[in-house]
């Protein structure tokens, strides 16, 4: 195969073929904060990548304002004929694209892929410059304005080239794969999807399209095809109506069964232009007001997490192994739902989450200013406009995840001042008429008329943490039962901070915003909290705040400025704090465990309560090697009180017919 290399300090391969090639550009660029006017000074960087380390280090006023990424690359002159784009799969907030310095494009929104056609912009044979001007200064017209996280600047995802022949499926409809799959009917013995196609070609030319579908071994189990004469628009639709014998369902954690729909063009000698390829999962579901969520006819729990997309010293420039990582101790915990807060997220998040059987409350970043000032909404058409073109690409980007069974709407809006009420009701027709196969939902922290909106609704809830107590949620729950009789509700968010380095002997409540955040009150919190959620069918979900510790710079609290330490496990993923533990006993009932609780606290000689978390029915507490009895747990709890103790180490070693933990503890004199 021939190979043609184009320069740009660092080379790309280019293999010609009569389909697609797409092209990583994610190395070796030039970048300059935007206040930087000196030519031939800047750093060299690879994507992805953000400025706002300065964020992660706890700077209230970190950097929000411009940034300029430039590169140049050698366009082969054998793409003469073909047609060129460039996507970038995120970048934060508002982006313009320049090639040899015209203006190609610009992309209002920092959490979407976004797509141009640069072909009549480019020098074939030649060198050409690519130019992306990022701004993530805040705009009072591109959603969010505001938000309890950082908003990190930056091409902070993958960016890359796509090469095609002048017919092949559209990159164009908001940055969507061209092909949107939507189940019709589902039987035992079949089910039924329309597929439809989108075509990009020159006018009058004839070409066949074809659609198939591939099991899991890659076997053809329904095709068709159409003759198809382009009419030269820039999308032009093309419907399939394909019939799946024997169908096998995705069912969540249970069995995610995955199939492939393949979209191809060829010309009229049978030669292969253009193909891409979506999985697609076959699925129903329905949600009743007091029995909860029902995925293919089956009652299912969901047992939910948030998860925001940073982590230390990198910010949101993750890498695939990071968002593999996420994934894989959110399985291990027994996850099994996953609210991607508070914005679209990387499609390798959508395809783990299709892939591992997670439930997938998606949403747009439209969010309200919780309990800090300014507001979510600013009532003027540039807004508004851009709030429908964000939700118009969450959905047309992720149309055939089957794990995606939510668009969220908003998040903890207020309706003082400009209203969004009305706003949010053409959000929701919007929604509707892109989608009419899912559910819309929304997640509040107060009552009226905006909770009405979504034919779903949620809470974000911290009894126990912002004053109350923990076991209060149980009274909210039957109380917001009643009041919505008839709509299905939820817990959105609920958690509590801690610090592994915060370890107090007694059990007492903190003060949230305080530089004290002790972990035995974070697993206390949550033990409280899913007896009361475990014992209400009603709620149709509940999703902890939050799987991991977060960037938030405005934060003086916790462990450390510039951190939400609300998270089940540290922030550089490193420690899984007590209460990951509590959960992985009452969700994880495949793998089993015990974890010695309280590990990280240095004990008095007085009597102490040695707790124990796991996920089997009975466990044995040895005492350096001297067994202190078995124990039967209750919600994966399990507890020896009155255990005396002498000054020195000790090993306490836990263990069950099928797991076993231990570890050392230092017990100090009583003072």
């Amino acid at each position: 195969m021939k190979h043609l290399l184009f320069l740009l300090a660092m080379t790309l391969a280019w293999c010609p073929s009569p389909a697609r090639e797409v092209i990583s550009l994610n190395g070796a660029w030039r970048f300059t904060p935007g206040h930087e006017t000196r030519k031939n000074v800047h750093e060299e960087i690879h994507l992805p990548h953000t400025w706002n380390r300065d964020a992660l280090a706890g700077k209230e006023d970190y950097y929000r304002g411009l940034g300029n990424y430039e590169r140049q690359i050698t366009i082969p002159a054998e793409w003469r004929d073909k047609r060129v784009y460039i996507r970038f799969k995120g970048v934060n907030s508002v982006a313009n694209i320049f090639v040899n310095g015209r203006h190609a494009g610009e992309h209002r929104g920092g959490y979407t892929s976004f797509v141009f056609e640069i072909t009549h912009l480019l020098r074939f044979g030649e060198a050409n410059t690519l130019l992306a001007r990022v701004n993530n200064a805040p705009q009072l017209d591109v959603m969010p304005l505001v938000g309890d996280f950082n908003m990190y600047g930056g091409i902070y995802r993958d960016a890359e080239l796509i090469v095609t022949e002048p017919e092949h499926v559209a990159l164009t409809d908001h940055a969507s794969g061209g092909i949107y799959i939507t189940t019709r009917e589902i039987t035992d013995k079949r089910a039924t999807a329309t597929v439809r196609v989108l075509l990009a070609g020159r006018q009058g030319k004839t070409v066949t399209v074809r659609a198939r579908v591939l099991d899991a071994q890659q076997r053809v189990v329904a095709a068709d095809s159409l003759l198809v004469t382009c009419a030269g628009q820039p999308l032009q639709e093309v419907t399939f109506a394909l019939e799946i014998p024997s169908p096998r369902l995705w069912q969540g954690r249970e069995d995610p069964y995955l199939y492939t729909v393949e979209a191809s063009v060829e010309n009229d000698r049978r030669q292969l232009l253009d193909q891409t390829r979506e999985r697609w999962g076959i699925r129903q579901y329905t949600i009743d007001p007091d029995r909860g969520f029902f995925l293919n006819g089956k009652h299912v729990q969901l047992r939910g997490v948030c998860r925001h997309q940073d982590r230390a010293e990198i910010g949101n420039a993750l890498l695939p192994e990071h968002h593999r990582e996420d994934m894989e101790i959110m399985r291990e915990m027994g996850v099994n739902a996953v609210r991607l807060a508070h914005y679209p997220q990387d499609k390798l998040v959508y395809d783990l989450c299709d892939e591992y059987g997670f439930i997938v409350w998606a949403e747009i970043p439209f969010v309200g200013p919780g309990g800090y000032r300014d507001k979510g909404f600013v009532d003027q058409p540039s807004f508004r406009a851009n709030g429908r073109q964000q939700l118009v690409e969450l959905i047309r980007q992720n149309y055939n995840h089957p794990s995606i069974c939510f668009w969220g709407l908003f998040n903890e809006l207020k309706e003082e001042g400009d209203n969004p009420l009305e706003y949010l009701q053409e959000l929701q027709q919007l929604a509707e008429n892109e989608d009419p196969s899912r559910q819309t939902t929304a997640a509040t922290n107060m009552q009226g008329g905006i909770n009405r909106v979504t034919p779903l609704i949620a809470w974000n809830l911290y009894f126990g943490w912002y004053g109350s107590r923990p076991s209060a949620i149980g009274e909210w729950a039957d109380r917001t039962h009643a009041a919505y009789a008839g709509t299905p509700i939820a817990i959105s968010e609920y958690g509590a901070g801690a610090s592994t380095l915060h370890q107090q002997q007694d059990l007492q409540q903190p003060v949230a915003n305080s530089y004290w955040h002790p972990e035995n009150w974070q697993a206390h919190f949550h033990e409280e909290h899913w007896r009361e959620i475990d014992r209400r069918p009603f709620l149709w979900a509940s999703f902890v705040w939050n799987m991991f510790d977060f960037g938030a710079a405005h934060r003086t609290e916790g462990e450390i400025k510039g951190k939400n330490d609300k998270g089940l496990v540290t922030f550089d993923r490193k420690v899984k704090k007590d209460a990951f533990y509590f959960y992985k006993a009452n969700w994880n009932h495949e793998e089993p465990f015990v974890h010695v609780a309280g590990r990280r606290l240095a004990l008095s000689s007085s009597p102490q309560t040695i707790k124990i978390y796991s996920n089997q029915p009975e466990v044995e507490l040895l005492l350096d090697g001297r067994s202190l009895g078995k124990r039967r747990g209750e919600h994966g709890i399990f507890t020896w009180e009155d255990v005396q103790l002498a000054p020195g180490k000790h090993l306490l070693t836990a263990r069950a017919k099928k797991a076993r933990d231990e570890t050392w503890i230092t017990v100090q004199e009583k003072s």
